[in-house]
């Protein structure tokens, strides 16, 4: 079903495809390499210099790798041998144990390379072992560890080949707030459980907060959002010519994701693009209700190049029960189909009844546009409580977004149907309409 409601609007701060100057990403390595200092896991410059600007290597890679996870005394403590006999002394404690521990590996059985540049897959490759993933039991592989870190939300962007201290500093402060994989805690609320000085510092720098800043939702959430290139025709299909774009947000690691109705009615075929670039087929129709405007979707791990993943960054959903007129919410999308992109704005009205809509919709001041339906509307806790969905044709900053609630109460446990068994089951609801309309 159409709505009779403008679907979507206004431009928004893209975060893809916009890169930033030389001078900020001067200013972020900075601000990250001050944080690090602050919270001890860094030595302080005292001239101020880091070396920012410079190649990382291999051996500050790992001694930064313990510090993050607080297990400076246990390295100085282990006695076990690596076997390495290139490794100087100031980092031999922080090498060995991160052997030890199956977090970092020698280029050969003798030879660690310490003084070598760190290549971006290799340190996320060693970050995400001491988070508890494993490219032994098929997580990621060392190859693909960067574009798996920026995949699932460790990565606040993207990176590859070697690292400079700069960028080895922020990749480091965004893993921060990263949870390891049991889901125990996030680097810094371990880092801070163990040592009192550390907690201080971190809720100086507000990294213990619960509350997301606009930046901060954009930095760790992005990952969960796509877009959602739909085909209507088989020859859209064979010429790769989507016949529009949407939006839509995973709700769970192995793909399930939410999206409106509206941005797959019709289509027989569609893909999600995630802000690494790369596209995964959408296999299955898991739930769906046009009079809401609400589907959920079953996207697959494996790229239309047949790459595999193991996980994908995905969002909690809180639902509308708490949001009140007021409150501060964010918005994530892919307005006009030109790369996903954030805003903010405030809740409304909570429960606005719009025609066309069988359930009430949360009125706000987020901007979106053509393109964004389906993506998240979130709360400050960067929890999803509505789909972004529509506005109003007539008048300023009255954008709409369809609750999540009955996507929390549905079951999701079923085989679902493809999008052309969708497209036939909904062609047959008008046929039998009409022809009991024609009785």
């Amino acid at each position: 079903m159409k709505k009779r409601i403008l679907s979507l609007f206004c431009v928004l701060v893209l975060l893809a495809g916009a890169l930033p100057s030389a001078a900020a990403l001067q200013g972020e390595a900075a601000r990250a390499a001050d944080a690090l200092a602050t919270l001890g896991l860094i030595e302080t410059a005292a001239s101020g210099d880091y070396g920012l600007n410079e190649p990382a290597s291999r051996a500050q890679a790992v001694v930064l790798l313990v510090a993050l996870a607080g297990a400076r005394q246990e390295a100085e403590n282990d006695a076990w041998i690596s076997g390495f006999t290139d490794v100087p002394a100031w980092a031999r404690a922080e090498i060995t144990y991160a052997a030890h521990q199956g977090w970092a590996s020698g280029t050969t059985s003798t030879e660690f390379r310490p003084d070598s540049a760190v290549t971006a897959n290799a340190w996320f490759a060693f970050l995400l072992r001491m988070l508890g993933y494993s490219d032994k039991a098929g997580d990621f592989t060392v190859s693909g560890a960067a574009v798996f870190a920026q995949q699932i939300g460790l990565a606040a962007r993207g990176y590859s080949g070697g690292l400079t201290r700069g960028q080895l500093y922020q990749s480091a402060v965004d893993a921060l707030t990263f949870p390891y994989k049991d889901g125990g805690a996030t680097v810094i609320g371990r880092l801070a459980e163990k040592t009192p000085s550390v907690r201080a510092a971190a809720n100086a720098l507000g990294l213990l907060e619960t509350t997301l800043t606009v930046r901060q939702a954009a930095d760790r959430l992005t990952a969960a959002v796509f877009r959602i290139d739909l085909y209507e025709k088989q020859k859209n299909v064979d010429k790769g010519t989507p016949t529009s774009t949407a939006s839509g947000f995973f709700i769970s690691a192995d793909g399930m994701a939410v999206t409106n109705y509206h941005s797959i009615d019709g289509g027989i075929y569609a893909t999600a693009t995630l802000s690494t670039g790369e596209t995964f087929p959408i296999e299955r129709v898991l739930y769906y209700d046009p009079e809401i405007d609400i589907a959920v979707v079953k996207v697959s791990r494996t790229t239309d190049k047949g790459k595999t993943t193991s996980a994908f960054k995905y969002l909690e959903m809180a639902g509308t029960g708490d949001v009140r007129p007021g409150d501060k919410v964010y918005s994530l999308g892919n307005p006009l189909g030109s790369g996903l992109a954030v805003s903010e704005g405030v809740v409304s009205a909570t429960d606005r009844e719009v025609p066309g809509y069988a359930w009430p919709c949360v009125m706000n001041t987020a901007d979106i546009s053509k393109g964004s339906s389906g993506g998240v509307l979130m709360n400050v806790y960067g929890q999803a409580i509505a789909v972004t969905t529509g506005a109003y044709a007539q008048g300023n900053s009255m954008y709409l977004g369809v609750p999540v609630d009955p996507v929390m109460e549905a079951d999701l446990t079923g085989k679902g149907w493809t999008l052309q068994e969708v497209v036939n089951a909904e062609q047959a609801k008008v046929e039998q309409a009409r022809a009991e309309n024609d009785k």
